[in-house]
């Protein structure tokens, strides 16, 4: 079986470590590249650590990418002039960067996800169920924790559970954001959709979707106690984009929920 070739960017960080370990283990994938902002000569499980340039990619198949926004794009201006495949599991992104790489994703293919878990693809599907069988009686709000070293917040995982609110009530997701907490042990519903993060530990991720009518309250909810979760989901849309043209996709994608 012919190998994939992958390349993994940002490879000091959590989930950079973390994908290599996993891709380690997979017999299915090479890595032929790791990458990381300043030039690091030490060699890491073999292999020298390159900059992102053009050098770094010219043998991969599919480039991972767990980084910062501007380390992304960096990313893929290379991926679409060399027509390589690109996972982005970065946050973070605004909505004109967004909007950015839905154009690049004209152009090669594209598997882009706040989180790469199975278990929180379907907690979002669930969450889109259940906020279009509740319709407009109910107001919700999310909540999540991560480690104290996350930086962004609401994280990636929150937006799209926000997101996914948006998609069952048939509304714009960006009017529909409200007020964005930070360590705060309560905060309230509201007609648009709160959020609060916490960080705190070593925590991995926790994640909780409420939805109350004032008389009941409906919670939906996801732990995470390996980081394995991740890497695993990512090395497996790295497969699954081999076969795809050209388009963003999303782990819905892959895990075909209609």
């Amino acid at each position: 079986m012919k190998k994939i070739n992958i390349a993994i960017t940002g490879f000091r960080g959590r989930m950079g470590q973390q994908l290599i370990k996993s891709a380690l283990k997979d017999k299915s994938l090479r890595i032929v590249s790791i990458t990381e902002k300043k030039m690091i000569k030490k060699r890491f499980k073999g292999i020298l650590p390159k900059l992102n340039n053009e050098n770094a990619f010219k043998k991969t198949n599919v480039i991972i990418d767990f980084t910062i926004p501007k380390c992304t794009f960096d990313v893929l201006k290379i991926a679409v002039k060399q027509k390589k495949k690109v996972v982005i599991g970065t946050t973070g992104f605004t909505k004109i960067e967004e909007n950015l790489i839905k154009k690049y994703s004209k152009k090669i293919a594209i598997l882009k996800a706040g989180n790469m878990s199975l278990g929180i693809n379907l907690l979002m599907y669930l969450t889109e169920i259940t906020s279009k069988s509740l319709g407009n009686n109910f107001l919700s709000k999310v909540f999540e924790i991560h480690h104290k070293h996350k930086k962004d917040h609401p994280s990636g995982t929150a937006l799209m559970l926000g997101k996914g609110i948006a998609i069952g009530k048939n509304k714009n997701f960006y009017k529909l954001i409200g007020k964005k907490y930070l360590n705060k042990e309560k905060f309230p519903y509201s007609k648009k959709i709160n959020f609060n993060s916490v960080r705190r530990g070593e925590v991995i991720g926790e994640h909780e979707v409420k939805f109350s009518s004032g008389k009941e309250i409906i919670t939906l909810n996801h732990e995470a106690f390996d980081r394995a979760l991740y890497s695993e989901g990512a090395l497996t849309a790295a497969k699954w984009l081999m076969k795809k043209k050209p388009g963003l996709y999303s782990m819905r994608n892959l895990l075909n929920f209609n």
